[in-house]
């Protein structure tokens, strides 16, 4: 496909991406939804009269909100015939917004000149545990490898909820928490800063569809209908909080200090082309589980780790989605067979993602092995866990005959804890 809009080869949003964000801007003090083409916005507040076909055109006031729970709370028809508008109207062949100089002008902001916000209200929450890596990779850490995965990890797409109110979009700075914590195995905890930092390269799908009922389950096999997008996630990590307070109900608050999302959500459609085969799955899942279409995407993932005392980051991370061994539509089957309802803009969470070689590995606890193998960074500092002022990138791509599909970048810096008044 081709643009009227110019951009570079290897933008993260050729007019074959074109996710959904929020901005504001100086054009305009309010939220407004938009699609990244290139290094531009358009404002779909502006042309929501130009998304006239025969589903949206009595919807047009989706595209006015100020978030997207209302868009995504429609149907795949809509989302498809949203995306088939945006296509034709920024293809090179079309005058309709082209040449339309007034109109044109309101309708494209840069993005250098945008200030983007979480798309969407997130009412809830969940995160996964799917990469078999990394669930192996701790497991061994923590157990032995003999007993690496628990006994139900190959059955059930295991998850906890988290804590939606404190998900962030990329830019927030993130403080280091206080916590309990137990630094010698069998002796009595402490109370302090965290002391092992860590992020969690993840990512994360967007519910869509209208509101499910309580008692209401979605199947694997029909969950596809239902998951509007993807997203970056950073799913930051207190280490030693968690090992401390993780028995026996899970993670709690070495997780909720913060979770960081890219602002841009690719939609599903988008990566269609870049679909892979699943994971292979041994033993075969419940009925519930199955779906027969593949359902796992080749979607490079890299992650950067910057020092406040040198500017040039280090790639510290290569991995790729296709490591993920429960799906997406597995998960939502997942969170829906006790009859949990859903509602539009729920994000489930990948858990981290790890490939098979070390240096795929998606967590600073991996890949410096519970710390006794520090990294090394490009200035030669180096790390077994996050310190102060580090800044942690992630980034995603498919790419795939020339054609990128980017999720633009998930970052955040690491700030010192808040000292305790006495």
């Amino acid at each position: 496909m081709k643009s009227y809009i110019e951009y570079a080869s290897d933008t993260d949003f050729p007019i074959e991406n074109l996710p959904f964000g929020v901005f504001t801007s100086p054009k305009n003090e309010q939220k407004h939804i938009g699609v990244a083409i290139g290094d531009w916005i358009l404002d779909l507040h502006v042309i929501s009269h130009l998304f006239n076909g025969p589903l949206l055109n009595d919807k047009q006031t989706v595209f006015k909100a100020d978030k997207l729970n209302a868009f995504m709370g429609l149907t795949r028809p809509h989302w498809i015939e949203a995306r088939a508008t945006l296509q034709s109207l920024l293809d090179v062949s079309n005058t309709t917004l082209q040449n339309d100089k007034d109109l044109r002008q309101r309708a494209f902001v840069k993005q250098s000149e945008a200030t983007l916000h979480l798309p969407a209200e997130i009412g809830d929450y969940t995160d996964f545990y799917s990469s078999i890596h990394h669930a192996t990779n701790v497991g061994i850490m923590f157990r032995s490898k003999e007993n690496a995965l628990m006994p139900n990890w190959k059955y059930i797409p295991v998850g906890y909820h988290g804590r939606s109110s404190s998900i962030v979009t990329s830019g927030t700075p993130i403080r280091r928490p206080y916590g309990q914590t137990q630094p010698v195995d069998g002796a009595d905890p402490t109370f302090g800063p965290c002391r092992l930092m860590d992020f969690e390269l993840e990512m994360a799908a967007f519910v869509g569809g209208p509101p499910t009922a309580l008692g209401q389950r979605v199947p694997a096999r029909e969950a596809g209908d239902r998951l509007f997008g993807l997203v970056l996630m950073n799913d930051w990590s207190a280490r030693d909080i968690q090992k401390w307070e993780y028995v026996p109900l899970g993670p709690f608050t070495s997780k909720n200090l913060g979770t960081s999302i890219s602002p841009w959500v690719v939609t599903v459609e988008a990566l269609r082309p870049y679909i892979v085969d699943n994971y292979p799955q041994d033993p075969p899942p419940f009925p519930y589980l199955k779906h027969d279409d593949n359902f796992n995407f080749d979607i490079k993932l890299e992650v950067d780790l910057k020092s406040e005392k040198y500017p040039v980051p280090t790639t510290i991370s290569r991995s790729n989605y296709r490591y993920m061994y429960w799906t997406a539509k597995q998960q939502l089957a997942q969170q829906t067979v006790t009859g949990c309802n859903l509602r539009p803009a729920d994000l489930l969470g990948t858990g981290t993602i790890s490939g098979e070689t070390p240096d795929s590995y998606g967590s600073m606890l991996e890949l410096s092995w519970r710390g006794t193998k520090p990294i090394r960074l490009l200035n030669g500092e180096e790390r077994k866990f996050l310190l102060d002022g580090d800044t942690v990138t992630l980034r995603g791509y498919c790419d795939k005959g020339g054609v990128r599909i980017g999720f633009g970048k998930c970052e955040g810096k690491l700030l010192p804890a808040v000292p305790l008044e006495e």
